[in-house]
């Protein structure tokens, strides 16, 4: 069976709409990365989703074509979708609410929906039952639902899917590595105050979920250190406030620096990075962490052990003792931080490439082609 499913006996190029909300979850950088590759192998792409997505993860640079979706509303988002696919030949949204939305846009057509589901959306209260019928709603209606993780594929296949699978979702090359300029990594230190203590770095959105509860109980530990390490939070979210006053209060040994651009000279600074989230799929902290050579305390939730194997420490979800013990441990032993991360390394060359991701979405496109075309 063929993966490139360009011009073929006379048939034009393959359409695919991508539809992408706001790209949280990894998958604004694994649409942009997409996009380029199926561009480059001559199909023709689509993309709709917010303006601010399109900007911030330059979704169009690679030669797709951009229709942008208003935020919040799902009715001219459902008519723009279905404007945008009358020619498609394939239908890819990525997020639960991207595939609830191209779920109603393609009802009555046979276009082919393919979902791809990055991370789990948390839901409490009422909100749970309107996040259970959007992912029953877009399992369903979808031909194949691709899992970032394999507890995904199995979610997806509890909310009825009728063919779910593990599917490669690669994290673009990086930018930069410790090693390239050790004056820009002492630089980086000095400017965050941490030139002659250790440097502890997370990465994430600061709202509920991300383990930030637990994360500042392991800082309260640390202060008993010598050195003290510095605890950096890089994120913005609607719980920025609230941390910010218990560090404040608890006169804790964290500083949050807000939205970053330059993540990857900041993970190569740090002597430790830490993922203490209560859920992940394919965690893109970890996956840069592993690639700029630092040691990743990480919690042992969703896709996170089967991505790291044991190129880091993991930990339970809410455990502050064993994650503050964890890191402790790491700054104390210099020797078994150069173990992980030579194991990181290793682990990070058997990740799939972005040719990988591309190959393998194209295969499933040419799969649900030649089901609606079998000549």
């Amino acid at each position: 069976m063929s993966s490139t499913p360009g011009p073929s006996h006379g048939r034009p190029p393959l359409h695919a709409v991508q539809v992408v909300g706001g790209g949280r979850g990894g998958s604004g950088a694994h649409v942009r990365s997409l996009t380029g590759g199926l561009v480059a192998r001559g199909l023709r792409v689509t993309v709709c989703g917010p303006q601010e997505a399109a900007d911030r993860y330059e979704l169009t640079a690679g030669g797709a074509a951009f229709i942008p979706l208003r935020p919040g509303t799902s009715a001219l988002a459902v008519a723009a979708i279905r404007a945008a696919s009358r020619t498609a030949d394939v239908v890819h949204a990525h997020g639960l609410r991207s595939g609830a939305l191209a779920a109603l846009a393609l009802r009555g057509r046979p276009t082919p929906l393919v979902v791809t589901w990055h991370t789990r959306v948390r839901a409490e209260g009422a909100r749970t039952h309107v996040v259970r019928l959007m992912e029953r709603q877009a399992a369903r209606a979808a031909a194949v639902v691709l899992g970032a993780s394999s507890d995904l594929v199995a979610e997806a296949r509890l909310r009825g899917a009728r063919d779910a699978r593990l599917a490669p979702v690669a994290l673009p090359a990086p930018r930069v590595r410790p090693d390239d300029d050790e004056c820009l990594r002492l630089k980086a230190r000095a400017e965050l105050g941490a030139v002659a203590r250790p440097l502890l770095v997370t990465v994430g959105r600061l709202e509920p979920g991300q383990g930030h509860g637990p994360l500042l109980d392991a800082a309260r530990v640390w202060r008993r250190l010598d050195p003290e390490p510095l605890l950096v939070m890089a994120g913005e979210g609607g719980e920025r406030a609230a941390l910010q006053r218990r560090i404040t209060d608890e006169e804790l040994p964290v500083l949050l620096v807000g939205r970053r651009d330059d993540v990857p000279e900041l993970l190569a600074a740090a002597d430790v990075v830490i993922l203490p989230s209560r859920w992940e799929a394919r965690a893109l902290l970890a996956q840069e962490a592993l690639h700029a050579g630092v040691p990743l305390v990480a919690t042992a939730v969703g896709g996170v052990p089967e991505l790291v194997g044991d190129a880091a420490e993991l930990v339970p979800y809410g455990d502050a003792g064993a994650l503050a013990g964890a890191v402790a441990a790491l700054l104390d032993d210099p020797l078994r931080c150069a173990e992980l991360v030579a194991e990181g390394f290793r682990q990070a060359a058997q990740w799939p490439s972005e040719d990988d991701t591309v190959a393998h979405v194209l295969s499933v496109y040419d799969e649900l082609r030649q089901r609606q075309d079998p000549t």
